[in-house]
């Protein structure tokens, strides 16, 4: 368990707070750069200029050689255009939603991978900022609509005190902290009274906590959770653990590896006071199929259809350097079943002020809810912006179940 040690930043978490400082500027707009072959064709179509002359030889009449015309196509040129794919959702233009702020020193750095939750008529956002001290915290903000944030408040609403000691390399790496709370996943199970949070840790390593608390506390903004647990094992870098919703076969289902397989842990109780770790595996071989060669972890908390289990995923294909969001369907009683995969990512870097971030190419989204008829997905942009996306529900999972997976068929015996 958690002691009540706060964390305050060593001299390299002050240098590089100064580093960082001094070379995260904002973007700066791109201009357009002509291809070559553009450049070419214009240079050859341009008329040639006429050459000035001293001699004293009467001036004749000029004659300009006009460049060949082309021949036009009478016809009308039509773009051929992939149609649009209903399981790519669309990037909203109010994004980014969630920005830096420079008047408050613990999230003057970067704001970013918000966990969400749709509670009494609002979505209510718990997010990683980072500031001048290079610390983690978590901040809450909220809304009505999901897209524009109309409260968000100026002091931490979580900070996770570090048992193991405060910094390490692992967490600069996972985001640009020095230590602290990470990429949290808040989730109510079933109509508790209480929500739960799960959270990287940066405790000795990158570790998964876990806490709670009241919703009528959480919905009144008083922060009393519950002292924090570590349930993934010490001496190993685990994150993107997340719980179900609902319980499954009467027990906790705690969803914490998607990959070399999917591996799901039922407990009877989230307190953790006395149970042994959960011992998890993630990494492996890549995929040899689909565009996911590279997966990393779960998403937000699992969405219930009434086809499967709706599940994000981080994942990247052969350029390292971008990470790119996918989608697939879970069987409702057994969650290691996969029934759909998207066979193409839902979400992928396209925001321009992206290019800005401390992680340039990146989308990782720990939050994603139904409301109304809309699927919202929140994610951050660059490792230091929050943004949404969203889709029209009903079709997402239309096309999602289109992509179903073949089921092995059993061997006959010879």
């Amino acid at each position: 368990m958690a002691s009540k040690k706060k964390t305050t930043p060593s001299f390299f978490g002050r240098v590089g707070a100064l580093l960082k400082k001094a070379f995260l500027k904002p973007p700066t707009p791109k201009t357009r750069t002509k291809p070559a072959a553009e450049k070419r064709i214009e240079k050859k179509l341009a008329p040639k200029a006429k050459k000035q002359t001293t001699s004293s030889v009467p001036k004749k009449k000029a004659i300009i050689f006009s460049p060949k015309p082309v021949a036009v196509s009478k016809k009308p040129i039509v773009a051929r255009k992939k149609p649009a794919r209903k399981t790519a959702l669309k990037v909203s233009a109010k994004n980014p939603i969630l920005s830096p702020r420079a008047e408050h020193a613990w999230e003057a750095w970067q704001t970013f991978n918000p966990g969400v939750i749709s509670l009494d008529g609002k979505v209510h956002f718990m997010y990683r900022a980072i500031g001048n001290d290079g610390v983690s915290r978590l901040g809450y903000a909220a809304s009505r609509d999901g897209f524009v944030i109309e409260e968000r408040l100026p002091r931490p609403a979580f900070e996770h005190r570090a048992v193991m000691g405060p910094y390490t390399y692992h967490s600069y790496i996972s985001g640009g902290s020095w230590g602290g709370a990470e990429d949290p996943r808040i989730v109510r199970v079933g109509d508790e009274d209480r929500l739960y949070m799960t959270y990287t840790a940066c405790d000795g390593g990158l570790r998964v906590g876990l806490t709670s608390i009241k919703i009528t506390d959480f919905l009144n903004k008083k922060w009393k959770w519950k002292p924090s647990v570590l349930i993934s094992p010490p001496g190993e870098v685990h994150k993107n653990w997340v719980i179900f919703p609902e319980k499954i076969n009467g027990k906790y289902a705690i969803l914490h590896s998607i990959n070399p397989e999917i591996a799901v842990e039922y407990v009877d109780n989230l307190d953790f006071k006395d149970a042994v770790p959960i011992k998890s595996a993630h990494g492996g071989k890549p995929r040899k199929q689909g565009w996911d060669k590279w997966v990393r972890g779960v998403g937000p908390i699992p969405l219930k259809t009434p086809y499967g289990w709706l599940v994000f995923y981080h994942a990247m294909d052969d350029d390292w350097g971008k990470y790119k969001v996918g989608a697939m369907l879970l069987d409702l009683n057994d969650p290691t079943q996969v029934l759909a995969r998207a066979k193409e990512p839902v979400l992928e870097p396209t925001e321009l002020y992206g290019e800005a971030g401390f992680k340039p190419g990146v989308v990782y989204a720990p939050g994603a809810v139904i409301k109304g008829k809309k699927l919202l997905l929140y994610y951050g942009v660059a490792d230091s912006y929050a943004g949404v996306a969203q889709a029209d529900f009903a079709e997402f999972i239309d096309e999602l179940k289109k992509d179903a997976v073949p089921k092995l068929k059993a061997r006959k015996e010879s």
